[in-house]
């Protein structure tokens, strides 16, 4: 008989993890205790060596499916510690956290069951939860994951419920967020004014929803503003209260049946769907008009996440609207007084409850491309899990760009990219970004020795990280905003060494002082060159243009020498072009996408950022056609004149629009195929990362990699966290870890 001293590094808190491991040393026939640590789960076992080591080796393969387990740090030999059973001890904190956390959980198929089950004490009640499912992000205050430490500590377990905490058999031993109807958290539903309406909660807000009420509902992160999701005029009504205008909602289907009725759905998207971190997924819609939900033909489903979210359906609604309770560049309502301030007027009524949400979460977004997520917004149910990236020495903070905020905390091998923030437009959005930020400094005890920001002179994140340096002593590192998308893409995939970068976005500020954004770049972590971009794009009115799509059209069109007839301003704009006359260059590819929407007549205005590259994409029909493609000079430029030439040609001709529109998307996958050999036979590099906004377009991403895969080369895509700039932190860091590592 001997000992083992084990220590077990990842997200090992929160999913199970220690009921598991009493089943398994029970099955070894081993005796010990286990305790939650700062840095994961501890383990002291005697037993025999052949079973020590047998149990060991079980663990990774047998783990509960939520765990992940990083480390494995294992000391045998010691002599027995005389254990005559298996227990649990009290957490331990210790001086260094490296303790992993769970992101929030959908609710798993047993707690559904005993849900809709009568004969179960936890029927009908809405925080049922287990081991297995159920809040963690968004309700912990701080580790290691103990129920004191989150906002389940003011609700004492009764001796039922306590009872199950301490039983080994029962898969809520030791779930911290345990509740049931006697000593857990409760809704209640306020009308409009505040008041208590009395009755069943769930029942009256089900009943308001049906008919045609907008309620504010308390989910996991934050607040929902929702409302029947099939009534056109009510969906219009939420548009107008909540001031946007045309933006895509997202909805909440009762269940796949009801999803599929509204769209189409694969066999990869519906898996998904329907996994348990349950996001948003972008689906083709069945009736791809336009409709106040959507003017494209994309719908953002998701399915039901919470016991309160499937009650609220029942059995006879289908879909609601579920989009995030916020006003325009806000962040998402989380408290319930705020909730009654901010959204008096907006919602009808309140569905909320007491259990306080410590951490604002976004529901996540995503595509799915080749089988696996491609995320617009990476939020719950992935956040706050790290990107591993091997030799990582830490202690970076990333501060992210402005548009799509995020920021990412280094901590050894681990990169912690945080939930979606939103733009960093205000006051109040700034202030939910340094909330997080301390946060994740709390939670991953790790104070920064290096900031990490955009070199635009005009962003918050940039202020953000100027003025913690200046006032904290720590040094700051500004990169440029293509090189850190293409450092994101690299770490995203895990690669190290030089690569060919292929970064199209909208605006970007470049080392020359314009606004760069359809670039090839070659370069690593450490530096890059410039090899290739767009000819630059006059912006009539500079900002004004990226609203008023219309006055880039104008510029394209006068630039290729083609009329311009039809606009307003035509004369002013003229007028401007040819004195130069507040009219900055942008090499931006979404600048090159709202044009040639604005020539299409497809829009004239932007009322959201990217609105014209959307619904270009949406009206593109099947077409294999093209236009030139002419590539000069150095950086290697791609002229677009004679694109637009051809594309004002083929439109007076009365080509159909989504004819041309796939054409246009054609040409620029063509377009890069050639850039990015170009660099190839330069450089003698084969990798090539795609990053930035402009690759949300999923009809150049079903393209645009197989492509370049036929050229011979190797195209990686994100798939950890976002392509926009949302993701642009993790590059940061790398970047950052490069700098300190000359």
């Amino acid at each position: 008989m001997e000992s083992v001293h084990i220590k077990i590094h990842g997200i090992v808190q929160g999913v199970g993890f220690r009921p598991f491991v009493h089943r398994l040393v029970r099955l070894h026939g081993l005796a010990g205790t286990i305790r939650n640590t700062s840095s994961g789960v501890e383990l002291e076992l005697d037993g025999e060596r052949a079973a020590l080591e047998a149990f060991v080796a079980d663990l990774p393969g047998q783990a509960p499916k939520l765990a992940v387990i990083e480390k494995i740090e294992a000391e045998y030999g010691g002599a027995p510690r005389g254990f005559a059973d298996f227990s649990i001890l009290k957490s331990h904190a210790e001086e260094t956290r490296d303790t992993l956390i769970s992101p929030d959980i959908g609710i798993c198929d047993d707690c559904l069951r005993e849900l809709l089950d009568p004969r179960d004490r936890r029927y009908r009640y809405p925080f049922i939860n287990c081991t297995n499912c159920g809040p963690r992000f968004t309700i912990i205050r701080d580790v290691p994951y103990d129920r004191a430490l989150t906002s389940m500590s003011r609700f004492p377990m009764c001796p039922d419920c306590d009872r199950e905490y301490h039983d080994i058999e029962n898969r809520r031993y030791h779930a911290q967020p345990d509740a049931c109807p006697v000593c857990g958290p409760h809704v209640f539903f306020l009308d409009g004014e505040g008041r208590e309406v009395p009755g069943d909660a769930i029942e009256t807000a089900r009943a308001w929803l049906k008919a045609g009420k907008i309620l504010a509902i308390k989910g996991l992160g934050g607040m929902h503003l929702a409302c029947m999701a099939q009534e056109d005029e009510l969906v219009r009504e939420l548009r107008r209260r909540k001031e946007r205008d045309e933006k895509p909602f997202a909805i909440m289907c009762r269940d796949l049946a009801a999803v599929k009725a509204l769209c189409r759905v694969t066999a990869e998207e519906e898996a998904v769907l329907c996994s348990f971190r349950k996001p948003i997924v972008l689906l083709r819609k069945r009736d791809e008009r336009p409709s106040p939900l959507s003017e494209n033909g994309c719908l953002g489903v998701m399915l039901p996440y919470t016991p309160l979210h499937v009650l609220l359906f029942g059995d006879d609604i289908d879909a609601l609207v579920m989009t995030s309770a916020n006003l325009s560049d806000t962040p998402i309502v989380y408290r319930n007084e705020e909730a009654l301030e901010r959204l008096r007027g907006i919602a009808d009524g309140f569905l909320l409850h007491d259990r306080d949400i410590q951490t604002r979460c976004d529901d996540s977004l995503c595509w799915v491309l080749d089988g696996r997520e491609y995320f617009a917004r990476r939020s719950r149910g992935y956040v706050p899990f790290p990107v591993r990236v091997e030799g990582s020495r830490g202690g970076i903070l990333a501060c992210g760009a402005e548009q799509k905020a995020s920021f990412c905390l280094s901590k050894g091998d681990y990169l912690f990219p945080s939930q979606h923030i939103g733009d960093l437009k205000n006051a109040e959005t700034l202030s939910h970004y340094e909330q997080q930020i301390a946060h994740f400094e709390r939670l991953f005890d790790q104070k920064p020795r290096l900031l990490v920001c955009d070199r635009h002179p005009d962003y918050l994140s940039t202020a953000y990280a100027l003025e913690r340096g200046a006032r904290e002593g720590i040094p700051v590192l500004r990169v440029q905003h293509h090189h850190a998308h293409m450092a994101a893409c690299m770490a995203d995939n895990g690669l190290r060494g030089p690569c060919i970068g292929l970064i199209w976005d909208g605006t970007g500020y470049g080392d020359d002082g314009t606004v760069w954004g359809g670039e090839c770049l070659v370069g690593d972590y450490a530096g890059y060159q410039r090899f290739g971009s767009l000819r630059p794009i006059p912006l009539i009115g500079g900002d004004r243009a990226v609203k008023e799509i219309s006055r880039i059209a104008f510029a394209l069109l006068r630039d290729a020498g083609c009329p311009a007839e039809g606009f307003q301003n035509g004369v002013l704009y003229d007028k401007m072009l040819r004195q130069g006359l507040n009219c900055p260059l942008s090499s931006g590819m979404g600048r090159l996408f709202d044009g040639v929407a604005a020539i299409l007549g497809i829009r004239q205005t932007a009322g959201y950022e990217g609105q014209g590259a959307v619904l270009l994409e949406a009206a593109a029909e099947k077409d294999e056609g093209s236009y030139p493609v002419l590539l000069e000079g150095r950086p290697l430029r791609f002229d677009w004149r004679p694109m637009i030439r051809a594309i004002a040609e083929e439109k007076r001709s009365g080509v159909p629009v989504g004819v041309i529109a796939a054409r246009f998307l054609n040409t620029l996958v063509q377009m890069a195929v050639e850039t990015a050999l170009a660099a190839a036979r330069e450089t003698g590099l084969r990798d090539v990362v795609l990053s930035g906004g402009s690759f949300q377009n999923q009809y150049m991403m079903r393209r645009l990699p197989a492509a370049l895969r036929k050229a011979g080369l190797r195209p990686w895509q994100h798939r950890r966290v976002s392509c926009n700039d949302e993701g642009i932190s993790l590059g940061q860091v790398m970047i950052g870890e490069a700098f300190l590592n000359q």
